[in-house]
């Protein structure tokens, strides 16, 4: 076995002026007292240093040369007077670390980035993970979407069902959820059917009115092209030529995956979303998504994405939230464990 020394990044320097040199538009830029361009820094662990519209960055190559970019991009965002807030810093920041991903892989045979084309938007996956995920959504006919909020897993799969459709690849898009409340008694809702169960399946709705327009969608659902339906009314059914998405299949039972599972026909796809440590089930009903993750786990044609805190989109206090929780809930099982071998201990003795 032979061992190689690490090789050291290759360290770059670059300058630049922001032209035209506009005072109110290098105040958007910055921030106050600099915060967007030591978020930017921070990120890329390089240095910043600017004079009024005069850049110079110092660092790692590649980190130097995203920054230099996002920099000069932001800049021109501030043209129409757009407000630079840290949520789209933030964007800008992942899509970079995409690129950075694909070109440290590039070698090792990596994709070129996907990119998901609707009638209102242009999506691209974030980070190598939503990447993956889109891949082997494309890949199998039957896919499982795993981990915390905010990682996109409900809307990639839908701008998937989307440009499937207008592919006419499927015939129609079927969002499925169940009627499960998050920890809170909702008591009566008013209305007919679909006033009644709209709140539980108002985030699909959200993700098609941003990819299809309003009025695209009511036309759609009123010729029964896009159904969106509780998980309780796929009994019985067998559902052919379809794009199916199960948002919230934490909140399954295992009888309820194996009824949603067992429905899909030929010429359908499925996608089924969920995050396993926000069960909303009543207390000791077993989660379904968590009971089919080991069944179907080496079963061929089935795809797997798995993600994790760092995966999140939203903002970052919510990867350090769900951080916190993870935290937590390790130190619990270990101070339960502990406290059980220590009974065990002295029931020995």
């Amino acid at each position: 076995m032979t061992t190689a020394s690490a090789e050291k990044p290759h360290t770059a320097q670059t300058e630049f002026y922001l032209e035209p040199d506009d005072t109110r538009r290098l105040a958007n830029l910055c921030g106050d007292l600099d915060s967007h361009i030591k978020q930017i820094a921070s990120h890329f662990q390089i240095r910043v240093f600017n004079r009024g519209n005069h850049f110079k960055l110092a660092g790692e190559a590649k980190g130097v040369d995203h920054a230099s970019q996002i920099i000069q991009r932001l800049y021109r965002e501030t043209h129409n007077g757009t407000e630079i807030r840290k949520d789209l810093i933030h964007l800008l920041l992942q899509e970079a670390d995409i690129e950075i991903a694909y070109q440290k892989d590039h070698s090792e045979g990596a994709h070129k980035p996907i990119v998901i084309r609707t009638p209102k938007l242009i999506i691209k996956p974030r980070g190598p993970n939503q990447q993956k995920y889109v891949r082997t959504i494309h890949d199998h006919d039957i896919n499982f979407g795993i981990g915390p909020a905010g990682t996109g897993k409900t809307y990639l799969a839908v701008a998937c069902a989307v440009e499937a459709l207008l592919r006419d690849d499927v015939q129609k898009i079927l969002l499925v959820r169940p009627a499960v409340e998050a920890g809170e008694k909702l008591g009566f809702l008013p209305g007919d059917l679909a006033q009644k169960i709209d709140p539980y399946l108002r985030p699909l709705y959200d993700a098609l009115h941003d990819m299809l327009g309003y009025e695209q969608v009511v036309k759609m659902q009123e010729r029964n092209i896009i159904e969106i339906a509780p998980l309780a009314y796929m009994r019985g059914r067998t559902l052919s030529n379809c794009y199916v998405i199960l948002d919230e299949s934490q909140n399954t039972t295992p009888e309820q995956m194996k009824m949603f599972l067992t429905r899909i026909g030929f010429g359908s796809k499925a996608v089924i979303t969920g995050d396993i440590t926000q069960v909303d089930l009543p207390r000791g009903t077993r989660s379904g998504l968590g009971h089919i993750i080991n069944i179907l786990k080496d079963v061929e044609g089935i795809g797997f994405t798995h993600f994790a805190n760092k995966d999140v989109v939203r903002h970052p206090l919510v990867q350090r939230i769900v951080d916190a929780y993870d935290a937590h809930d390790a130190k619990v099982a270990a101070n339960k464990e502990a406290a059980e071998q220590a009974k065990k201990g002295a029931s020995n003795d």
